[in-house]
């Protein structure tokens, strides 16, 4: 019998001005990226929009993503000063704790978008204009790349285990937390600045992926609209997934801390 192969289509039309100008921030942590990095950083940049940024956040990775990242920024910001920055962090501390050091690098920088996805490729750049055409059409506080909305999909890569455990995580969060979410663990993800601001990136606990969760809780606690769009979720090109027993506990006892405890205060 012959094998029909599943195509995922994404909409490549230009956004009309001045949607397509304005100033987005992509965040993204690295750590043994070095494979990745040079097609993620070239994806980004043949996007039709003119005004976006690129923040890499690189925890001193062994193989040698910082430095690389380092080359491409000198290479983008000869011809489009400031449009690429590489954060180097002294040590692995965590997702959660790069993404905010990206996140206040990008509003310092005065982005009125943020952009944070994965390093590996999982998440492809080119759903970001569609993101930010939604975002700015339905006047969300966020919207998300969602891999369990309709039209929404995984890599035939994934595993059964991978599956139920992606699943049994979202429905453990929102049987705790209730959010209006279905894709909780998503890390694919455009925030509108003030939503940024008003969190106050410097009282988040999360170190590790419960990162999402407590942002995702944040944003629906303030009563910000919150849109989901499908996505194709792709299996990382190269690399291996850095999830930790550590990070796994984490993500386990974050969501009661969400509920029943008080924020640190930054």
């Amino acid at each position: 019998m012959e094998t029909i192969q599943r195509t995922h289509v994404i909409d490549t039309s230009p956004l009309p001005s001045p949607w397509r100008d304005a100033r987005v921030a992509v965040v993204v942590p690295t750590y043994n990226e070095a494979g990745n990095i040079a097609e993620l950083t070239r994806r980004i940049y043949d996007l039709e929009l003119p005004e976006i940024q690129l923040i890499v956040v690189d925890d001193d990775s062994p193989d040698g993503t910082g430095a690389l990242a380092d080359d491409l920024a000198e290479q983008v910001n000869k011809t489009h000063p400031g449009r690429m920055v590489v954060l180097h962090r002294e040590a692995k501390e965590g997702i959660g704790r790069a993404y905010v050091a990206g996140m206040k690098e990008a509003l310092a920088r005065g982005a009125d978008f943020v952009v944070q996805m994965d390093g590996d490729l999982s998440h492809r750049p080119e759903y970001i204009p569609r993101m930010l055409g939604t975002i700015m059409a339905a006047h969300a506080g966020m919207v998300i790349g969602s891999r369990y909305v309709p039209g929404g999909s995984l890599s035939a890569r994934w595993g059964r285990h991978r599956r139920l455990l992606s699943r049994f995580a979202g429905i453990y969060v929102n049987a705790i937390l209730k959010l209006p979410i279905r894709d909780v663990t998503g890390g694919f993800k455009m925030w509108r600045r003030e939503v940024l601001e008003h969190i106050d990136l410097n009282t988040i606990r999360s170190d590790g992926y419960s990162f999402q969760v407590e942002m995702n809780h944040l944003c629906e606690h303030m009563g910000q609209s919150i849109v989901e769009i499908p996505i194709h979720f792709e299996e990382r090109r190269a690399g291996s997934s850095k999830i930790s027993l550590a990070v796994q506990v984490e993500s386990m006892l974050t969501p009661f801390a969400l509920r029943f405890g008080r924020r640190r205060r930054g």
